[in-house]
């Protein structure tokens, strides 16, 4: 069980989440679960969904795991068919399936420091490239535009996406993911305007660092002392800690909750322990 931040009530509301099967999205869907809602967990990992749809069940909450490659519009569809069977229109959509491939990701921070057999910005797979760009782009696109129509039906609805610290300032080694989320903080704004008259709100939240099992190797050695790149992003984060993934329960239930941000679209929240807003100096 979760400690909710919020005592936000979304009994009766059907809750999609995509990539739920990885920790943070996976702890979204656990919050909406308890928080009252019906949840839909989709993700490329059908025993992950399954595995939490059945804790969840077991707790006496409900939700439902689903199969699903965000990137192939039909088999989105077919979900969403089935979705409808077992719970109903979609009510809130978090686009939480994203993620970075290491062959959009150079080995070196600066040109100049490459050495040879690295891999640098000249070696970057083109293929890999667009994989990030459509996983993050397209993965938040074509499951808005299924789902969102329920929504359009309803006139009601929130769509929250998720951007990245990467969005507001690129950082080294990962162009693509950075781009890619940037491109997500404009879609959300793009979203925001084209649903207003259909009285739905989008917004994103642009969590800061935080460690996982994808990006342990990066921030810590074998010992579990931090590499040079983590002493760089602690030393840029006035708190002078990482994130924590249950700090950033609180901005997704204010961003979905029609009464607390009834006037709140648009918005791309960082939770980030600071490390928007410090120059360095």
């Amino acid at each position: 069980m979760l400690e909710l931040p919020l005592k936000t009530d979304f009994t009766g509301k059907v809750v999609v989440v995509t990539g739920a099967g990885g920790v943070l999205c996976g702890d979204m869907a656990r919050a909406f679960a308890q928080a009252g809602a019906k949840v839909a967990a989709l993700d490329l990992n059908e025993d992950k969904v399954k595995k939490l749809a059945e804790e969840l069940k077991n707790e006496g909450f409900v939700c439902e795991g689903y199969a699903a490659n965000v990137l192939e519009a039909e088999q989105v569809k077919a979900v969403h068919a089935r979705i409808l069977e077992d719970l109903g229109k979609c009510d809130i959509l978090i686009n939480g399936a994203g993620g970075n491939n290491k062959r959009a990701t150079t080995d070196n921070e600066y040109q100049h420091e490459a050495k040879a057999g690295q891999t640098t910005f000249f070696d970057l797979d083109t293929e890999g490239v667009d994989f990030v760009f459509r996983l993050n782009f397209q993965g938040t696109l074509i499951p808005t535009q299924i789902f969102a129509q329920d929504m359009v039906e309803k006139q009601s609805g929130n769509i929250l996406n998720i951007s990245s610290m990467n969005a507001y300032i690129p950082l080294t080694k990962i162009p693509a993911y950075s781009g890619a989320k940037a491109a997500v903080s404009n879609f959300t704004q793009w979203l925001a305007t084209h649903f207003a008259g259909s009285k739905i709100r989008c917004n994103a939240i642009a969590p800061g660092f935080l460690v996982s099992n994808q990006n342990r190797a990066l921030l810590f050695d074998e010992n579990g002392q931090p590499t040079a790149r983590s002493k760089k992003i602690l030393a840029g984060t006035p708190a002078g800690r990482f994130v924590e993934s249950n700090e950033l329960l609180g901005g997704v239930f204010f961003l979905c909750d029609d009464r607390a941000a009834s006037a709140v679209t648009g918005v791309i929240l960082p939770i980030d322990a600071g490390f928007s807003a410090y120059s360095g100096v």
